[in-house]
């Protein structure tokens, strides 16, 4: 059922976007429209870059903290994408892409989509599912296996290039 709409969607844009085109022409000149472009697009580029070095620094505190920079992520990802919008040509992009630099109406559009996100497992990483009241380190754990130091010895590969007698030898 939403597969039409977007569609629509998709094909209606381009058109309100020339509309606009033409509206902001007509109010401004031609040569003032152009520039409003180009200028949202030298917007566009300095506040990813702004923002963008801002959010990774924010990742990198989370990381360090060991806490998991899921919202960080998100708004990073929103960034982008508003700086995108930013560099398409048009106005009504350039409204959206500017809308989505604030960071409240970025909380209220991830509020508004957080809970239809769901993180399933591949078979190479895992991932966990966001739930209220789900905790991933309860539940479903291994059996723990006590090693003595007697049980678990490791020998030196004599054919590794890190081993310290073939450092000595060269």
């Amino acid at each position: 059922m939403r597969a039409p709409w977007i569609f629509i969607l998709i094909l209606l844009m381009p058109l309100a976007e020339i509309a606009g085109f033409v509206l902001v022409g007509r109010a401004l000149g031609v040569w003032s429209t152009l520039g409003l472009v180009i200028l949202t697009s030298v917007v566009g580029i300095f506040l990813l870059r702004a923002q963008g070095f801002q959010m990774l620094r924010q990742l990198s505190a989370e990381g360090r903290e060991g806490r998991v920079p899921g919202d960080t992520i998100v708004h990073g990802a929103m960034i982008v994408v508003a700086a995108f919008l930013l560099l398409v040509p048009g106005f009504i992009t350039d409204i959206i892409g500017l809308a989505l630099f604030i960071p409240a109406v970025r909380r209220l559009i991830w509020s508004a989509i957080g809970r239809r996100v769901v993180v399933h497992s591949t078979a190479y990483s895992r991932s966990y599912r966001y739930e209220a009241g789900f905790d991933p380190q309860a539940g479903k754990g291994g059996p723990v296996v006590d090693l003595e130091d007697e049980d678990f010895q490791r020998e030196p590969n004599p054919s590794s290039p890190w081993n310290d007698r073939r450092l000595k030898d060269d």
